[in-house]
């Protein structure tokens, strides 16, 4: 409950989420992900911000139940997924865990001498992950557990939007021109498609920001959604996850989220930003215009409204 996780009741969670609604909806600025054709027809003025707790209690604001595609904010689950079928070391043996401060669609940010993308975050790194799991399991198998592992985070059945990942299988190229630098080099097979197809699958997966704060609700509580009591995830993993999160979710806007804002959180550009305050809650909000760097406008600012005037910062 709200007063367990911030000493505060649901009514007044409820009626800040709404004052921080109404003071940043004015804000037009940014534009939306247009570079992926089926994301220029999304609403432009959607927002919606929403928080679940662990106990999973949950109160919404704005467009709260419009269904989005998660993109680059399903990189910290998929990578989870990679972890808990296959462990730490085979996944770092192809995935690196340092921040960079290139932009997440790099092509040519592999770490020196091993050629390694330097973190699961960017689409190099998760791109990498992909064919991991792909040559582990095959095609088939990848995308069936992707769905199963989904559901355990979201406390219901998944949903992909066929239409986003066909336009993006289409006009993909600079991701195909990553995964070819890492066929190149040794980091994954010869299986492109494979790859790719199930990174714009996990990409495709289809939210509501109700949805996406409940998965961070469910990272909060150490992998259990709070809901269903499902483990989406071995608790052993959820600290790796989180850290990746912390250091790499905002790619090279990373150390600034980490000084203003101050949690583990993961972007994408639908225009949604999922954080974590862990043991107490999952944070998210949605509006898909977006800044330079990739990430929603109105999400950095009510995230950075909302940290301070919660203490929401995993120092404090």
């Amino acid at each position: 409950m709200f007063e367990q996780a911030m000493g505060r009741s649901a009514a007044s969670a409820q009626q800040y989420l709404q004052e921080l609604h109404d003071r940043f909806k004015g804000d037009t600025s940014g534009k939306v992900a247009d570079y992926i054709p089926q994301l220029a027809k999304v609403p432009q003025d959607a927002f919606a911000i929403a928080a679940c707790t662990v106990q999973g209690e949950v109160v919404a604001v704005g467009d709260a139940d419009l269904t989005f595609t998660l993109q680059s904010a399903s990189k910290p689950f998929t990578y989870g997924l990679a972890l808990d079928m296959l462990g730490r070391e085979a996944v770092r043996a192809k995935v690196g865990v340092e921040p960079t401060g290139e932009a997440f669609n790099s092509i040519v940010e592999l770490e020196e001498g091993v050629h390694r993308p330097y973190n699961p975050m960017i689409n190099a790194g998760a791109i990498a992950v992909c064919a991991l799991l792909c040559e582990s399991v095959g095609l088939d198998e990848a995308i069936a557990r992707g769905e199963a592992m989904a559901e355990g985070y979201l406390g219901r059945p998944s949903t992909f939007d066929p239409e986003v990942l066909a336009s993006e299988l289409v006009t993909g190229h600079r991701n195909r021109a990553i995964a070819h630098l890492l066929r190149h080099f040794h980091i994954m097979g010869e299986d492109i498609d494979s790859a790719l197809t199930l990174y714009y699958r996990q990409c495709s997966i289809e939210v509501t920001a109700r949805d996406l704060a409940s998965m961070g609700a469910t990272l909060a509580n150490r992998g259990v959604h709070p809901t269903t009591g499902a483990r989406a995830i071995g608790s052993a993993y959820v600290r790796d996850i989180l850290t990746l999160m912390f250091t790499c979710g905002l790619y090279d806007s990373a150390g600034r989220w980490a000084y203003t804002v101050g949690l583990p959180a993961k972007s994408g550009v639908s225009g949604c930003v999922v954080g974590v305050v862990p043991g107490r809650m999952g944070l998210a909000v949605y509006s898909p215009r977006l800044d330079s760097h990739g990430h929603s406008v109105r999400a950095l600012q009510v995230f950075n409204a909302w940290s301070e005037d919660w203490n929401l910062s995993v120092f404090e």
